[in-house]
């Protein structure tokens, strides 16, 4: 059966991606990045950065969902994330 519109009026939801980045000579080692995620996406390094600590590291970002939380709660605005649209992220992976 076709429908003249989508059902309750709404678009099917996009999957979000993109990539996070993290500026490992700010970090000051605080961990709220790591122990404030909701997905545990982030761990700590086994390298220092130039301030003696160890500063996060992207663990598994397939299960990231890209909220902007560790963006947020960084207090050094030492990580933040780049959204990407899935056409973008399907060229970048093909080349």
């Amino acid at each position: 059966m076709k429908y003249w519109e989508t059902p309750f009026g709404m678009q099917k939801p996009q999957v979000v991606s993109g990539h996070i980045n993290i500026l490992k000579d700010r970090c000051k080692g605080c961990s709220f990045c790591i122990d404030l995620c909701p997905r545990q996406v982030l761990e700590y390094s086994t390298d220092f950065n130039e301030k003696g600590y160890h500063s996060p590291v992207v663990a598994n970002l397939d299960a990231c969902t890209f909220c902007g939380l560790c963006e947020l709660i960084c207090p050094d605005f030492a990580i933040f994330v780049v959204e990407t649209n899935p056409k973008e992220a399907a060229l970048v992976q093909e080349k």
